[in-house]
Parts: structure tokens; sequence; C-alpha cells
């Protein structure tokens, strides 16, 4: 997983470049699963009026509710089973993924075909997850190319906060009265949340919870004492409220880690500030002498109806 990782630079500079022409709808359902889905939030929760939503709801309970024919579906393998169900209902798609032979790919309904050039990639979604959101951004309108530099510029940054972030998870997970791990964010970095969760709970096998801070504010907050809480900190407009709620979690028993990425406006920064997570998860699961990432199921997530 480590190379996968260090690998994230690279292969953000090729699909940045890629993708510098591309053009993609708006008004329109995103469709995913997981990091797919995830990735689309980072748009969404900064204003661009697109429709995120997973695509096995999508597909069971919402088709008939938007009835539209376009969409843009999103899996980085080409195979995720719920995505290839929403095929059935569109007349034709734009079709992101890391495979461009897969089923999503080759399908007669996809107009067009996104490679997300991200190289192979077995473990948890890293750097699939991070040319989607360059994808999106370039597709969208909003140029990504400070994120892709600070990428460039401070991956040994992010490599030691991961590093010292696992220490100190790994002494607290330890603790007979340690409950879990949340990870929080504001606006765009919901995205930065929920990924983070999920591929930290895939890599260490241990539960990470990823939501926003409001939502956290909202509830869970009262599980503070014997909790850690990874704080995904931008200067945007939920700053003050933020800087609050920690105050009083830290008072009441929280371990409170923060990472902010202060070289970019919150618009970009979930580009980077996934990344010290990935590295605080890859050093995690090799303190717990955790053996493979996937052992319950497999990367890709293949279901019937």
């Amino acid at each position: 997983m480590i190379n996968e990782i260090r690998d994230i630079p690279k292969r953000a500079e090729a699909i940045f470049k890629a993708t510098r022409g591309l053009s993609l709808p708006i008004g329109v359902p995103y469709l995913g699963m997981g990091s797919s889905h995830y990735a689309t939030l980072a748009l969404f929760y900064q204003g661009i009026p697109i429709r995120p939503e997973p695509a096995s709801e999508y597909y069971n309970y919402l088709k008939n509710v938007y009835n539209v024919k376009k969409a843009v579906l999103i899996s980085q393998s080409g195979k995720t089973s719920e995505v290839l169900w929403c095929r059935e209902v569109l007349t034709q798609y734009i079709a992101i993924t890391n495979d461009t032979k897969s089923a999503l790919a080759v399908s007669p309904k996809a107009r067009e075909v996104v490679d997300l050039q991200a190289g192979k990639e077995i473990h948890a979604a890293t750097k699939t997850y991070v040319n989607t959101l360059i994808t999106l951004f370039n597709g969208l309108g909003i140029n990504p190319q400070e994120g892709v530099n600070a990428l460039k510029r401070n991956m040994t940054k992010y490599e030691k906060w991961g590093e010292n972030a696992a220490k100190i998870l790994f002494r607290e997970i330890n603790t007979s009265e340690f409950k879990g791990v949340y990870i929080i964010g504001n606006g765009p970095n919901i995205a930065t949340a929920r990924q983070g969760a999920l591929l930290a709970s895939e890599t260490t096998k241990y539960p990470f919870i990823g939501m926003s801070v409001s939502q956290y504010d909202h509830g869970p907050k009262e599980t503070a004492k014997g909790t850690a809480v990874i704080l995904i900190k931008s200067n945007g407009p939920s700053n003050r409220r933020t800087e609050n709620l920690f105050k009083l979690v830290e008072k009441a028993g929280a371990k409170i880690l923060q990472f902010e990425e202060t070289e970019l406006q919150e618009a970009l920064s979930p580009i980077a500030s996934i990344v010290p997570i990935a590295f605080m998860a890859h050093y995690l699961a090799t303190m717990m002498e955790i053996p493979e990432t996937f052992a319950v199921g497999k990367k890709v997530t293949q279901v019937d109806k």
C-alpha cells in the first residue's frame, strides 16, 4: 500500500494533463459506490450543481423519481455491480474508470470514457480516489493545478503526519477503555472524512466513522470520552464552530488529531487532505500486524440484484 500512496503525485499529474479539456455535465446524477461516490461529494458540497447518489440507492429507490436518461457513472474498477445495474435505466452515460476494457467502459451506452490513468491498485482506493477528484474538478470547471502541485511538494510532510498519527492511535486503541475513531470535516472535506474512514477501516480492520462536523455535533460528541477524533481542518465558513466544538470534546476526554493543508483553499483541499489519512491507515495497519487489506470480501464488490 505504501508504494501506491507514494505514487499519487505522479499519477495525479498525469490525469491533470489528460483531462484539462474535459467537460462534464451538470444537473445529472453522478452515480458510484464507496470512494467513487465520496469523490463526488467534494464537488457537491462546494455548490457544484450535480446530483451525487450511491448507485445502489439510485437503482433501487430513485430511478423512477429522477427518471433521467443521462448520467455520469463512476467505477474505478469498471466492474462494480450496482453501477453496472444503472446502465439499464439510461440511454447514454459518461464512464469514469481506471479500466477502459471493463464492462462499464465497453457498453454501447457509454458515450464517452474517461481513463483515470492511476495504474494498478490492489489495496484500498488511494491513487484512484485522488485521480477521480482531479477528473471531476477539471471536468466541472475548477482548476486543480494548485492541489496537484501541493501533492508534488508535500508528500514527506503528509507521510510524517500519518506515521505520527498512527503511533498515537495505536497507543489509544490498546487501552481498555478506547471505543473508536471518528474522522470529520466540513464542506468539501466531508468527502475526505467519508473516504478516510472507508480506507482506514478496510486497511486496519478497525471501525472508523466518517461524517461532517455538524453531524458529529448533533449527538456523537456525547461519545467523546474514550474516542479519538481526526479533524480535517480547513479555513471555511464552519471554522469557528469547529474550533469551539473541539475545545469542548477534548475537555470531555476525546483524543484530538488535526490535519490542515494550509497551502490550499478549502475548495481544493480534498485533493491533498486524503493523503495523510492514507499514510496513517498504512502505518497503523503495520503496527497492528494486519496481514492483508481485503480478508472478508474483495477489492471489487460484485453482488446479485
